[in-house]
């Protein structure tokens, strides 16, 4: 399973928006296929696994990273083509979260007489696709917020500047978290401060993820490098012809939503990502709207590098919140992994909502 789950890595950054699956076939105790699944319409990995196993999966067990699919989409059911190759044995990390698979895949196995077992290494699966776990259980992508700052806590100065808080390693390692990403999302103050791209870059990968600027009144400035390339959302809460068809002109989709108070929903927001079968959203924004995505309880992660340095209490921090009136009401973090990367401390949370 653990082979499975590294072949299941190698899609990283091409399956969105289906999960990533690896799948290692054994007979006799040697491996006699395997494959992963590269891309959306693809063959899946079990597909892939089979064909290079050939007859040697007859009697086999088959060791895959998420239960098999039973329903016929852009390709036929991998459960029946593990029946029909004659593998005796299925078993998967966990269960496909998929209301269309969870529990059938298994259930046609076991129609056929193919043994089935689930939950090895169940908790490294659900890390690999908890995007996608994310989507089909709740109904919203895995929201990452990525922040940069320095050891007291600060993103920018009083005037915006943050280039550059951390180091160039960082940088890197903050692309390879871009690159796994469907969409990266950020704000309006962000493009105005930095004049982001926010696209993957220094790293080999075959597509480039959505890019999405929530902007309340569509003031997105003409010459900002976000518009270069299309492949771009702006989010905003007006209803101005004139300025949406002026992006639009630059090839960027311009999508409003609007809640009683004028702003953009990030509830909405968030299911309206979903409904795109966007899995994993990577946030690089400013310390308002980070703090309007934690108070609604939007975030899940947070991916944090701490430099070595401080900056003092009149430059920006992290997040724009209401003062906490007790401990009780303080946002409660898991911490999940430090590491040094180059000079700067990485440190990944949950938020325990």
């Amino acid at each position: 399973m653990s082979r499975a789950l590294a072949l299941a890595e190698r899609g990283l950054f091409t399956t969105t928006p289906n999960p990533r699956v690896g799948c290692v076939i054994v007979r006799d105790g040697r491996v006699v296929g395997e494959g992963w699944h590269e891309r959306a319409g693809g063959p899946h990995a079990e597909t892939n696994a089979l064909r290079a196993a050939g007859e040697g999966a007859r009697g086999a067990t088959a060791y895959v990273t998420l239960e098999p699919c039973s329903h016929h989409g852009r390709t036929p059911p991998c459960a029946e083509a593990l029946a029909t190759a004659g593998v005796r044995r299925v078993v998967a990390a966990m269960r496909d979260p998929n209301p269309r698979v969870s529990g059938n895949g298994f259930e046609v196995l076991r129609a056929a007489g193919v043994a089935v077992a689930s939950g090895l290494l169940e908790n490294e699966a659900r890390a690999l696709n908890v995007g996608f776990v994310a989507r089909m259980t709740r109904g919203r992508p895995w929201v990452r917020m990525k922040i940069a700052a320095t050891l007291d806590g600060r993103t920018a100065l009083a005037d915006g500047a943050s280039q550059w808080i951390t180091g160039p390693e960082a940088r890197a390692d903050g692309h390879r978290w871009r690159a796994r990403a469907c969409a990266i999302l950020t704000g309006i103050g962000t493009v105005r401060d930095d004049d982001p791209l926010l696209t993957v870059r220094g790293l080999d990968t075959p597509r480039q993820p959505l890019r999405i600027v929530v902007d309340s009144r569509l003031e997105l400035p003409a010459a900002a490098r976000v518009l270069e390339g299309g492949n771009l959302l702006v989010v905003g809460a007006v209803d101005d012809a004139a300025r949406a068809d002026a992006l639009r002109a630059r090839g960027a989709e311009v999508l409003v939503l609007r809640d009683p108070a004028g702003k953009v929903p990030l509830a909405a927001l968030a299911a309206e990502l979903a409904r795109r079968e966007l899995n994993e959203i990577h946030v690089e924004a400013g310390f308002r709207l980070n703090g309007s995505l934690l108070a609604a309880g939007l975030v899940d992660e947070l991916l944090v590098y701490l430099a070595p340095s401080v900056l003092g209490d009149s430059s920006r921090g992290m997040f724009n919140l209401r003062a906490a009136a007790s401990l009780d009401e303080r946002v409660r973090l898991r911490f999940m992994e430090t590491c040094m990367i180059g000079p700067d401390l990485r440190l990944r949370a949950t938020v325990a909502n």
